[in-house]
């Protein structure tokens, strides 16, 4: 196990798409071009700027239990400007919603991203 959470903190440090995710794409690049459409159309159908939906996106993740997509939309969130203490925050948000168990898995995740130990 703590060869997995090794490999993942690791690439996560590489703002890289996990192996996985890239092979789809490479096995089914018609599909991967329709999902990648469809992310760009609901990026651009409302009035957000890119740093709110980054933080949005962050937060359905947390919610929604994705380690996975909690990876991704913090390096996502990085890229859009917001800052490790904001993307922390969000995290934090989730206590009183999902509890404080859950809160905590999903900032250990976070930090697989960001680097604290």
């Amino acid at each position: 196990m703590a060869t997995k959470t090794k490999s993942r903190a690791k690439h996560s440090a590489t703002n890289q798409p996990p192996a996985r995710f890239q092979q789809f794409g490479k096995t089914y690049p018609a599909i991967m071009r329709a999902y990648e459409a469809l992310g760009e159309a609901t990026q651009q159908a409302g009035q957000l700027d890119a740093k709110t939906r980054a933080l949005v996106k962050l937060a359905l993740a947390v919610g929604s239990w994705r380690e996975g997509a909690v990876h991704a939309h913090t390096r996502r969130a990085l890229t859009a400007g917001c800052s490790p203490d904001e993307i922390r925050h969000v995290v934090l948000l989730a206590t009183t919603t999902l509890g404080f168990p859950s809160m905590m898995a999903a900032l250990t995740w976070v930090e697989d991203v960001l680097g604290r130990k």
